[in-house]
């Protein structure tokens, strides 16, 4: 199966902001391989133009998924999909491993930081339906 042009639908009654709705459904088509490695995104302005958005909205969607480290942007070159899964495990471990340390500088403990972590994980699991 051949990859696929980026596709993206700004929904105007949706719940998630126009940025939001164009990071998620980016990083979507990256992690299901949609958009494989290395495969070059439109600009910012260009986006924006074929979306009917302003360009901040783009911009401001690219920046969170170069922070998420899903795309890599390499000046003039443009904007491109990054190996995104090794890149979110990372920071997937880096933020348990910061959250596990100032837990445990709170005074909680073990089951209470877990208890803590479950309720933030349904609570964001749960409302992407």
């Amino acid at each position: 199966m051949s990859p696929q042009q980026l596709q993206i639908i700004i929904d105007p009654e949706a719940a998630d902001a126009p940025f939001e709705q164009v990071r998620a459904q980016i990083a979507e088509q990256a992690r299901t391989g949609v958009l494989p490695v290395g495969h070059k995104l439109p600009t910012v302005r260009g986006l924006a133009d074929d979306l009917g958005l302003a360009a901040n909205t783009v911009a401001k969607s690219y920046r969170a998924l170069e922070s998420d480290g899903v795309i890599e942007t390499r000046g003039r070159n443009g904007s491109f999909i990054a190996a995104a899964g090794e890149a979110a495990d990372k920071e997937a471990a880096a933020a348990a491993a910061g959250y596990a340390r100032r837990a445990h500088r709170l005074g909680l403990d073990r089951r209470a930081a877990l208890a803590a972590v479950e309720d933030a994980l349904r609570a964001v699991y749960d409302t992407d339906g």
